[in-house]
């Protein structure tokens, strides 16, 4: 099963000694050696990078975790289940814009009818480039919250309430853990699998979320259902 990894702050941190724990889980600590993704918050906004090789064997993501300091970051170790072509376009994260910013998205967990034809919460008017029912997923809930942000205006509370909702009525149908931002917050849904880590890195507080404890800190399951947000390190909700 595929694990995931958020981070927020206030300020940028040095993610080095989260990422390099995760990298291990990508192959070497656990069974997930099908693809790694880090999606942060640089310059000129959220960044990607990914590629279908194990994290754990990767020059590629030892660098990343060397040298990227971000406020915001979600990474992912894929293992392909049910099994799937190991291609950049099936790896996570996966980006998209919407609603004049960039969206990243996440996820852990499987929801096989999201990739039935005429099945639950399939996207209307965007086409997946892989073949995941995660990005169907992704794309499903973009176009949910644009609907809201179109009614509502730059207003969070609806959309994040729509987000809520139809996160528990995917999960009905599955498996359906993810880490979702837009830049700005950093939003976690544990329907069975998520841990959250708070602490401070010099003068900022900062929260990790991760699907099994990486580090000997004071890390708390998420209850089942739960969605957490995040701006800045803080907890919102």
């Amino acid at each position: 099963m595929c694990e995931l990894l958020g981070v927020s702050s206030r300020v940028p941190m040095a993610l080095g000694p989260l990422l390099l724990r995760f990298a291990d889980r990508g192959g070497k600590a656990a069974d997930n050696p099908d693809g790694w993704g880090l999606a942060y918050v640089g310059d000129t906004g959220l960044v990607l990078d990914k590629a279908p090789e194990p994290a754990a064997e990767s020059q590629r993501f030892a660098h990343l975790a060397e040298t990227v300091n971000s406020s915001l970051a979600i990474a992912h170790v894929r293992k392909a289940d049910p099994p799937t072509e190991h291609t950049v376009a099936n790896t996570h994260p996966f980006l998209r814009e919407c609603c004049g910013r960039v969206w990243a998205f996440a996820h852990n967990g499987t929801v096989p009818t999201l990739l039935e034809p005429g099945g639950c919460c399939r996207p209307h008017s965007t086409q997946p480039s892989g073949a995941t029912d995660s990005e169907v997923a992704f794309y499903f809930l973009l176009e949910e919250i644009a609907v809201v942000v179109a009614q509502n205006g730059a207003d969070d509370a609806p959309w994040l309430e729509t987000v809520r909702q139809l996160s528990a009525a995917i999960a009905h149908y599955g498996r359906f853990n993810f880490l979702l931002s837009d830049g700005r917050l950093l939003i976690a849904y544990g329907h069975d699998r998520l841990h959250l880590l708070r602490g401070r890195a010099g003068d900022s507080m900062f929260a990790a979320v991760a699907t099994e404890p990486l580090t000997a800190g004071d890390w708390e399951a998420f209850h089942p259902g739960a969605l957490k947000v995040f701006l800045e390190g803080e907890l919102l909700q």
